[in-house]
């Protein structure tokens, strides 16, 4: 179960907007500015300048293109988050993703390409790929990965 301190980027104080149940079916293009949380079925296109959550019993397949994302169920699909992606360890993600930041925890499954999306003003390009998975970069957090890159 997600608690609070499991989707950061919602600030402290603020909720979750709207809330699609797990008896929730949608299909087609869906729009937000705030923040939403998904437990249902969706299939179509997502677009927002807020943030997603993806519950855990949640099985979506779209396109997706948000603020911030937090997947904790299963997503088919390409996913760019502008600012910040996580998934949480009951997250499946079939699909490539676009970020500026990725957290992945233990016990994700993720099948698709990563490509990292420069910071603004950051002079050099990121070059992950050409790391040895052994490397000590690769020991930390990956929100410290892209910091110290």
């Amino acid at each position: 179960m997600m608690r609070k301190s499991d989707y950061s980027d919602i600030k402290e104080g603020e909720k979750v907007e709207t809330i699609f149940s797990n008896a929730t079916m949608f299909n087609g293009e869906l729009t937000f500015k705030t923040s939403l949380k998904i437990e249902g079925s969706f299939k179509g296109k997502i677009k927002s300048k807020g943030h997603l959550i993806v519950g855990e019993n949640a099985k979506i397949r779209a396109s997706i293109k948000a603020h911030s994302i937090v997947i904790a169920g299963e997503v088919k699909g390409n996913v760019e988050a502008v600012e910040r992606l996580e998934l949480l360890p009951t997250g499946k993600l079939y699909g490539n993703i676009k970020t500026k930041k990725l957290k992945m925890a233990d016990g994700v499954i993720f099948e698709g390409s990563c490509e990292m999306l420069k910071e603004q003003g950051l002079n050099r390009d990121i070059d992950v790929a050409s790391r040895s998975k052994d490397s000590a970069a690769f020991k930390g957090d990956a929100e410290e990965i892209v910091r110290t890159t």
